[in-house]
């Protein structure tokens, strides 16, 4: 069995020292008055909180030209040294698993992509070890050391528990992964739903940067939904927070995966798209290239599939307006590849249920890969490294 003997701990594990490195993490460099503004901490706090951190190479201090005072000590800038540990993110697709070796400022280092050979634990657990050990010979070239390995999975994942209690997309029911593959790849491993996990790095290191209230929303496969609320990724008491893809928008509508009918993800997802345009067109489509391909040549019947879709994915961003009256709302996945068939829709659909000032919240695209989703899952094992509090 692998060892975790190799990884070691941080330095200090405080809420004061985890909000002063990951708000430096997020802005820096900073001043460390300016750290303590921005965390909301006394600068004594702060002093306190950066000074073992400084000395375990953590966080690095440099002069600050540019606010040099008269008199005085000058004002210099504390930042993270990204180099000074390594992280592995998986992002598992029903088909294949997308790899990262990402530095402490999670900038990726090195991407890999391999294909599944079989869909059961036992299966991915089996490719997943090949690429972590692929990946860890890679890090022996940058002379640091992995500290954590996360893993992002769609479906119904209970971080705490590192449980995949429901992936529809892999098929599995209660898969202790954590514990599997921290047996297996011989990392500290954090499991987290996938949308959340890059809702943290976008929360981190994107278009989240600086927002305490912010949605993302991810079509493609499945819809999905991550939710910053007061600085805080939201999973919920059950961990399905944000499961706008199971908001029923039409109760007459399709069946859905999930037991109810006319759900967001059972009108606008990629296998409900191609489905209903095998049945209004008549065509045998095969997949959702076939059916994007058949919207763009002008098929009517098709074009009013992604329409439909369109209408219900605005409607899902407007609920979550409604509720919990987010700055901004991120619409990413592998579905904008369709953007331009239901743009207008979305909008429509969103500014018609919008409830009052709610309609001002800034909607925008954001087209991530999956490797920054891999990122994403880099990003949860940054976190559970640096503080023992996932949120």
């Amino acid at each position: 069995m692998p060892s975790t003997s190799r990884v070691e701990a941080f330095p200090v594990n405080t809420p004061a020292a985890s909000q002063i490195f990951t708000t430096v993490l997020s802005h820096g460099p900073l001043t460390r008055l300016e750290a303590a503004r921005r965390a909301g901490l006394s600068p004594a706090a702060v002093t306190k909180a950066v000074r073992p951190l400084l000395e375990a190479g953590y966080l690095l201090e440099d002069a600050n030209d540019e606010a040099r005072p008269a008199l005085g000590r000058p004002a210099n800038l504390v930042r993270v040294d990204g180099g000074r540990a390594l992280f592995i993110g998986l992002k598992v697709t029903g088909d294949e698993i997308i790899g990262v070796l990402a530095d402490l400022c999670c900038r990726i280092r090195v991407a890999r992509r391999v294909p599944l050979r079989g869909r059961e634990p036992g299966q991915v657990l089996t490719v997943a070890a090949e690429l972590v050990q692929e990946l860890l010979t890679e890090a022996d070239g940058f002379g640091v050391r992995v500290q954590g390995l996360g893993i992002a999975v769609s479906g119904d994942v209970d971080r705490a528990e590192g449980t995949v209690r429901y992936s529809p997309f892999l098929e599995w029911r209660d898969v202790l992964l954590a514990e599997l593959a921290t047996m297996t790849c011989g990392l500290p491993t954090t499991v987290d739903n996938d949308v959340r996990a890059l809702t943290v790095a976008e929360q981190w290191f994107g278009d989240g940067v600086g927002l305490s209230d912010f949605a993302l929303v991810t079509v493609g496969a499945g819809i999905g939904c991550g939710l910053v609320v007061h600085g805080r990724v939201v999973a919920g008491a059950h961990g399905v927070a944000g499961e706008i893809g199971h908001v029923t928008v039409d109760p007459a509508g399709p069946p859905c995966h999930c037991g109810n009918r006319g759900c967001v993800e059972a009108i606008a997802a990629d296998p409900a798209i191609v489905a209903q345009v095998r049945e209004v067109t008549g065509s045998e489509v095969a997949d959702i290239a076939e059916a994007i391909e058949l919207a763009h040549r002008g098929d009517a019947g098709a074009r009013a599939v992604y329409a439909k879709a369109g209408e219900a994915i605005g409607r899902g961003i407007a609920t979550v307006a409604n509720l919990l009256g987010p700055a901004r709302v991120l619409i990413s996945g592998e579905g904008l590849a369709a953007y331009d068939l239901f743009a207008e829709q979305i909008r429509d659909a969103f500014t018609a249920a919008a409830f009052g000032s709610a309609a001002r919240c800034d909607v925008h695209t954001r087209p991530l890969p999956f490797e920054e989703w891999a990122r994403g899952a880099a990003a949860t094992a940054i976190q559970s490294f640096i503080t023992a509090d996932p949120n």
